[in-house]
């Protein structure tokens, strides 16, 4: 399918052919017939990603922050991976779309292949084929008007503006700013009863608005504008202002007040600068100024438009689906007629002239619309790059990857040792344009359709696993069914039934012969300085203390939630098990765990004791309080009348027969390329795993356990 992108390193569009998105749990796939352009959001993307690297800089300081701050923990090269990941990629551009439904994931109901639909947010992108949330999708009436369809998104943020400001029948409201958005909130008022008021600078966006959506339409500069607005509201004033502007200026706002009566209300719908004049009028009149969340309650809550678990209606009437659905019925029903907004409309291939036209202004538009090839059809296949590389021996390495998210783009996939029969053969990720983007960047041969191009693709004897937590399991699970050699980015899995599952898989392809080898990204034990702390240290028994400063992590964080990340003691402390594991030579036996009570119960500020076979005992202190100036990780280990001490993998003291001896490394090295290494020389030459898999198995029991001992407060026994 073809879908448009654009790179921020340097603005360049292109439309990019890329396979179709992958269908997940609580979506739909959609086939477009139109997207709309927003002149006004997408425009300023455009606008910043064709700016020079120092003025993204300048319109960034927080990511420039980051930035200083990756190159101050983690040094030179892998500040520049993690920047030019962002720079290189191909990005989605587009927000509002319409289209037929061509599939329908197995737990969603209420949508039909075939059904007409209306979709919102940054899945619903100037693509042939684009996946939605069914929370942010609405169905359409079958003879609905397509092209008016296409501003379902505007029309939903216009409508949560219009709820903002909470007026009665036969009131007035004003609108400043009648660009696309202020005119389709100029209709919606117009259809509610609202006297209603509009302003903006341009006459033309005036007359405009006095043809199709006003009762009073004036110029911003225009004499006596105040006199006038106030002997239309005879003399009370405004009982709302919707600012649907974009600019930095005050005006917009100071005039709002001037307009507003006393005890009205100011709703900001657009990107404008608030810091108003407190007198004469904020104060004396007992204004309220309301914040307008883009399409309404719902927005930005992962529960809502990533699960599709919708609030209830007798306590939360306008949802965001509802104000998408509420628009589009006064649309089908000729209450509003959004079509003179309409006024240039692009194919697909001619988008390029679009966001030109947006950027240069050499003629009036509002909305601009992309249309689509209806009567195309789209089959879910491969989507070959370059020629099938060739895999001869029996040390070839060929490898599919499965997910390619940031870790993976900073730490896995550059430190693949190519070359001396090791092939990049097929990429799979949840986006196109992210398939694509990676795919590109590293050299792979094709996107693949779906997971069965890389699982019944017999050349394919390696697979990376660098998705969401909540997959990692099913996915380890079907690739040592296939044969498959599997390195999964922590943790092995989400859940202690998924991991039995994985025992006994394991264990069964143990039985007939030499299993497949299974990795789990614990890289900390590959790191230089640990493996020289377990030299220096011995056999043991040890004890092993880890003082981890987390950091907070929110709690609608994707990693928090116990369905997708499991949480940060499944999802990260498992790390660090990983390594007392290691460190002490041995695996535990008993777990006993406590955490700092928090209004969430995330339990991500905990203190575990683990107990060992070989009598080594350890302490986790994973806490998530504390302030990130402080070091990460700080790892202690006493043991036969010696120490060690390992700052945040930079700097190693050992502390023996008086002395005091130090290593120091140039920049941070965690051991990310040594485990990649480790894992692929183990494939290539049949010899032991880097990790044995009890080893692995026990990491994820471990973790399971803390979580038992949290929930029991008592010891949980290993053993058995």
């Amino acid at each position: 399918m073809n879908q448009l992108t654009q790179k921020l390193k340097n603005g360049s569009m292109q439309i990019l052919d890329a396979p179709l998105p992958q269908l997940s749990s609580g979506t739909i796939l959609v086939k477009n017939h139109y997207s709309l352009v927003s002149a006004g959001t997408e425009g300023s993307t455009v606008k910043a990603a064709r700016s020079s690297l120092v003025e993204k800089a300048r319109a960034r300081p927080q990511q420039v922050k980051q930035v200083i701050d990756t190159l101050r923990t983690q040094g030179v090269t892998q500040t520049y991976r993690a920047v030019m990941k962002k720079l290189d990629a191909y990005s989605p551009l587009g927000y509002s779309c319409c289209g037929e439904v061509i599939a329908v994931a197995p737990d969603v109901t209420g949508f039909c292949v075939g059904d007409l639909v209306a979709c919102g947010g940054l899945s619903a992108s100037h693509a042939e084929v684009v996946c939605v949330p069914v929370n942010l999708c609405i169905k359409l009436h079958p003879d609905a008007d397509m092209r008016q369809a296409a501003f379902n998104t505007l029309g939903a943020i216009a409508m949560q503006g219009v709820r903002q400001a909470d007026l009665r029948l036969g009131e007035t409201c004003l609108v400043i700013g009648l660009g696309l958005l202020g005119q389709l909130t100029a209709l919606l008022l117009k259809a509610s009863g609202i006297r209603t008021i509009g302003v903006d600078i341009d006459p033309a966006m005036v007359d405009l608005a006095v043809h199709h959506a006003v009762d009073l339409g004036l110029v911003r500069n225009a004499p006596d504008i105040r006199q006038t607005i106030h002997d239309f509201t005879n003399g009370l004033g405004c009982d709302a202002v919707i600012v649907a502007a974009a600019t930095q200026s005050l005006d917009p706002i100071n005039f709002a007040g001037a307009c507003c009566r006393k005890r009205g209300t100011i709703v900001l719908l657009g990107d404008v600068a608030t810091g108003f004049d407190r007198e004469p009028h904020f104060y004396k009149k007992e204004l309220q100024v309301r914040m307008s969340c883009s399409y309404g309650p719902g927005r930005y809550d992962p529960e809502y438009e990533e699960k599709g678990r919708d609030y209830p209606p007798a306590y939360v009437r306008w949802t965001e689906n509802r104000n998408m659905q509420a628009f589009q019925d006064l649309i089908h029903a000729r209450r509003i007629d959004v079509g003179y907004l309409a006024t240039h409309t692009f194919d697909l291939n001619d988008s390029q002239a679009a966001y030109d036209l947006v950027m240069s202004k050499s003629e009036p538009f509002i909305g601009i619309l992309l249309k689509y090839d209806s009567s195309k059809k789209h089959v879910r296949a491969r989507l070959p790059l370059k020629p099938q590389g060739k895999t001869e021996g029996t040390d070839a390495v060929s490898i599919a990857f499965i997910g390619a998210g940031s870790y993976a783009q900073s730490h896995l996939l550059p430190n693949i040792p190519l070359g001396m029969g090791v092939r990049p053969a097929g990429i799979l990720t949840a986006t196109a344009a992210g398939s694509r983007s990676t795919a590109d960047r590293f050299g792979f041969e094709f996107c693949a359709g779906s997971e069965d191009d890389i699982l019944s693709d017999p050349s394919i004897n390696t697979v990376f696993i660098a998705t969401r937590h909540d997959s990692h399991g099913g996915y380890v699970l079907r690739n040592l069914q296939a044969g498959k050699h599997v390195f999964v980015e922590k943790p092995l899995c989400r859940a202690p039934e998924e991991l039995q599952d994985i025992y006994t898989c394991y264990a069964d392809l143990a039985q007939v012969g030499n299993p497949p080898q299974l990795l789990v990204g614990y890289n900390r034990r590959f790191a230089p300085l640990a493996i020289a702390m377990k030299e220096k240290m011995g056999q043991g028994p040890l004890a092993v203390n880890c003082l981890i400063n987390a950091g907070f992590i929110p709690a609608d964080s994707w990693m928090q939630d116990m369905d997708l990340g499991g949480g940060r003691i499944v999802g990260e402390v498992c790390h660090f098990v990983d390594l007392c594991n290691f460190l002490t030579g041995s695996l535990p036996v008993s777990v006993y765990a406590i955490s700092l009570p928090t209004p969430e119960h995330l339990h991500d500020t905990v203190s575990i004791n683990l107990s060992y076979e070989n009598g080594s005992i350890a302490t986790i202190n994973y806490f998530a309080n504390g302030d990130k100036s402080l070091p990460k990780e700080r790892i202690q280990v006493f043991g036969g009348g010696s120490a060690a001490v390992l700052n945040d993998f930079r700097g190693l003291s050992v502390y023996a027969a008086g002395k005091r001896t130090d290593k120091k490394l140039l920049s941070q090295n965690k051991g990310q390329k040594t485990a990649v290494h480790s894992f692929i020389e183990s494939v290539r030459n049949g010899g032991a795993a880097p990790i044995t898999f009890d080893d692995l198995y026990s990491t994820s029991l471990t973790t399971f356990a803390v979580l038992e001992s949290l929930r029991s407060c008592a010891p949980v026994s290993l053993r058995g």
